[in-house]
């Protein structure tokens, strides 16, 4: 069966619309709006709005407002009866299933009466589809009584389950069109929400999805499951040592730090590569980037800092806990950052903390921007993923303690975690890969695209000890005197950081950093679950086999000595402390045959190869036709997201660039016939025009060859993604680079776009 190609939908719909015979309007209104814009943009900049907190008439501190229009623990537990809350309790913190229909109908009457007391008018199940946003329908929380008023209701079945129309989502081949039924299954263990709109206040309930036949159509439904795998194998890990008589579960931890750019919604109308593919196309360097480094942790500006403010307020009322905002490198780029949750109930507010900042921005007149590449020339934007485990008591199991050499414990799930690394880079590039992410890494800004560890230099001290049988110190970092009276001693840390290493350990994690800005961090995280899971479960059953029943904690000892000494040595070339730019770690990483997928046409397939496939079927998290959908989604997106951006160029180039190089075409024949007999040649306007024609000629070539090599996309995506990394994108770089430089030759009054200067630095 054929997959349905989307980019088959955009190249026929190029053709139906002849995107080689498009005949352009005049653009010099066009032009002269994008000045009006520029004046507009640079008005309210200087007169905007001072923090929108002091217009607000709630003022009350932040830890009074903070989970107000969640329905947390904390509510549950003042609103349910306490057998009920205790049942729901073991859900939540220990993963039993809800099997007593009794206990729903209890907590749907507690939370619809909390979401009517709120204004709530609607309620909707709230989930991830595989197309990396959120989905959502919006039902009445009302219904008819008999005397035909409206009473408020909300049933155990209405909580526990809903019926999307799962033929309109993505499914990668699982779904045929005719196949629609699909269901929302409650997520009790990530506490529902409100959200309030314009007229609306609307209770949202996070749940999982999955077709009628039970597969999973979402990104929770993996999640949870990988969560599961690899709860059940640390808590072998534990059982080891005897220290899981008060420890009930395991849960994946994360931490999300998202980055974006801010500029004037204004601009947004004037460039439809930013409409439709949320990053700029076309656009010649500023004279200023981020050379001078006078951006990164600087003043935020008094416009941002509101939208600031005023999107951190919201967030805290629906409990998301964020703790960090500060500009990031690039002109216009910033960065907010929540504290760490259990991995299901981070990734719900990962997604809402998208949405919450995209609509402050509004509020606020601007436009929040999340693709990885919007601006070349600068850097990008990422989603910096920081990953542990911790117990139900609160112990973080990644926490090296202060006799690192001696933490058996610990040693056992840095180990797991360096195996599964090595064994599975592979699928951890895969799970980041995207057309988007593509611009990204190995560009000197954000990781290269060969996975590998970064340890520091404590830790990759005990691993070399652990290798040659000799387990005696632990490095310490000691203190820094500063030199300087009043400043204190500083502790030093035992190492230093690596910004260039995709995967680091970061004192007591481990920081994923080759995650995209617009990604569904939870996507990764089911992947690194998985796979340490699987790690874990080979070095538990290894001790388990060599040391016997019954063993001593001698020899249990031993056992984990042996099977740790084996696996550093087997797998110590996925550990890298140096620089992740330099040349020579392409080579090196070469040498010890570490993969390089460079581009997601490379990444994406190797999903469907047999030893992934059979990873995640083992150990339950996807089957192999769970896998393989993902799979050709993501495939699927990512050509349908490349013919997007290259049928907007196309109409971009055609529509807006060409016009305004023939009406600078006309202002310097115009000029030089004007000036003709009085030494015009002194002025080389001759010489102008000619090379200015030239250049509109050349720019005029390279979209049509880009037209014709859109029209040769394959149907098959798989097919098309070679096509597009080694014809298309290329085609696409070229039509750029002379688009770039007929902007740097045209006069910015007949200019149609905005242009990077206004975007970037008009705040």
């Amino acid at each position: 069966m054929r997959l349905v190609n989307r980019a088959e939908t955009v190249t026929m719909r190029c053709r139906r619309f002849g995107h080689r015979g498009m005949r352009s309007p005049n653009q010099h209104g066009a032009a002269m709006g994008t000045e009006t814009i520029r004046r507009d943009v640079t008005e309210a900049a200087d007169n905007s709005l001072p923090n929108r907190l002091e217009q607000q008439d709630d003022s009350r501190p932040i830890d009074e407002i903070f989970g107000e229009d969640c329905f947390n623990t904390r509510e549950m537990k003042k609103r349910l009866p306490a057998k009920v809350y205790d049942a729901l309790m073991l859900t939540i913190e220990r993963g039993e299933p809800m099997t007593d229909h009794k206990i729903a109908a209890e907590v749907a009457a507690a939370m619809r009466e909390w979401a009517t007391e709120k204004g709530a008018t609607h309620y909707t199940h709230w989930f991830h589809p595989l197309t990396g946003t959120t989905a959502e329908k919006h039902d009445s929380l009302y219904k008819l009584d008999k005397d035909h008023g409206l009473v408020a209701h909300l049933s155990a079945s209405s909580l526990m389950q809903g019926e999307p129309d799962a033929s309109s989502f993505p499914s990668g081949g699982l779904r045929q069109t005719f196949e629609a039924r699909g269901y929302t299954a409650w997520d009790a263990t990530s506490p529902a929400f409100i959200v309030r709109g314009t007229n609306s206040v609307t209770l949202c309930i996070p749940t999982a999805f999955v077709s009628w036949t039970g597969e999973a159509l979402d990104k929770k439904t993996p999640l949870l499951r990988s969560m599961d795998a690899v709860a059940k194998q640390s808590l072998r890990v534990l059982r080891l040592f005897d220290e899981d008589k008060d420890i009930h579960n395991v849960y994946t931890t994360m931490g999300c730090e998202q980055e974006y750019f801010l500029i004037d919604r204004r601009f947004v109308s004037s460039r439809p590569d930013l409409m439709m593919c949320g990053r700029t196309l076309f656009g010649s360097k500023p004279a200023k980037g981020q050379e001078l480094s006078d951006h990164y942790f600087g003043a935020i500006p008094s416009r941002v800092l509101a939208f600031m403010a005023d999107a951190e307020r919201e967030l805290y009322r629906v409990g998301v806990p964020v703790q960090t905002r500060h500009n990031e490198v690039a002109p216009s780029q910033y960065e907010i950052a929540p504290l760490f949750e259990q991995a299901n109930v981070a990734g719900d507010h990962q997604m809402l903390l998208m949405d919450i900042i995209k609509r402050a921005a509004e509020r606020h007149g601007m436009h929040a921007i999340y693709h990885e590449k919007p601006f070349a020339g600068v850097n990008g934007s990422g989603k910096h993923t920081n990953w542990s485990l911790s117990t139900d008591e609160g112990q973080n199991l990644l926490d090296p303690g202060q006799d690192t050499h001696a933490n058996l414990r610990f040693l056992i799930f840095l180990c797991a975690v360096v195996k599964a690394v090595h064994e599975h880079g592979d699928l951890l590039r895969a799970s980041i890969a995207s057309a988007g992410n593509d611009h990204r890494l190995g560009a000197h800004e954000a990781p290269p695209a060969i996975i590998s560890i970064f340890l520091g230099d404590m830790l990759t001290d005990v691993l070399e000890q652990i290798e040659a049988g000799q387990m005696t110190r632990t490095l310490a970092g000691g203190t820094l005197n500063l030199g300087a009276g009043p400043l204190p001693q500083l502790p030093r840390d035992s190492g230093d950081r690596n910004r260039t290493s995709p995967f680091a350990f970061t004192g007591n994690k481990f920081e994923y950093r080759a995650v995209g800005s617009t990604m569904t961090a939870t996507w990764p995280c089911t992947v690194m679950n998985t796979i340490v899971g699987a790690a874990l479960d080979d070095i538990v059953t290894a001790v388990e086999t060599e040391a016997g029943a019954d063993a001593t904690p001698d020899k249990r000892d031993a056992a984990i000595l042996n099977v740790l000494q084996k696996l550093v040595r087997d797998h110590k070339a996925i550990i890298f402390n140096g620089d992740g730019y330099s040349d020579e770690w392409q080579e090196e990483a070469a040498k010890r045959g570490l993969p390089n997928l460079r581009s997601s046409a490379d990444a994406i397939p190797v999903m469907r190869d047999q030893k992934n496939l059979d990873l995640f079927a083992r150990y339950g998290v996807l089957t192999i036709p769970e896998l393989e959908s993902r799979c050709n989604t993501y495939m699927e997106n990512y050509v349908t997201s490349i013919a997007i951006e290259a049928t907007t160029m196309l109409q971009i180039a055609r529509k807006q660039i060409l016009p305004s190089g023939y009406a600078q075409q006309k202002n310097l024949a115009e000029t030089a016939a004007a000036t003709e007999g009085i030494g015009s040649e002194l002025l080389g306007l001759r010489d102008q025009f000619t090379g200015y024609a030239d250049l509109v000629d050349k720019f005029r070539t390279a979209s049509d060859a880009l037209g014709v090599h859109l029209d040769g996309l394959p149907e098959d995506p798989y097919e098309a993604g070679p096509f597009i990394r080694d014809t298309l994108k290329p085609a696409m770089d070229d039509l750029r680079e002379l688009g770039d430089q007929l902007e740097e030759n045209t006069a910015s009054t007949l200019w149609a776009l905005p242009s990077y200067q206004d975007m970037l630095f008009i705040k």
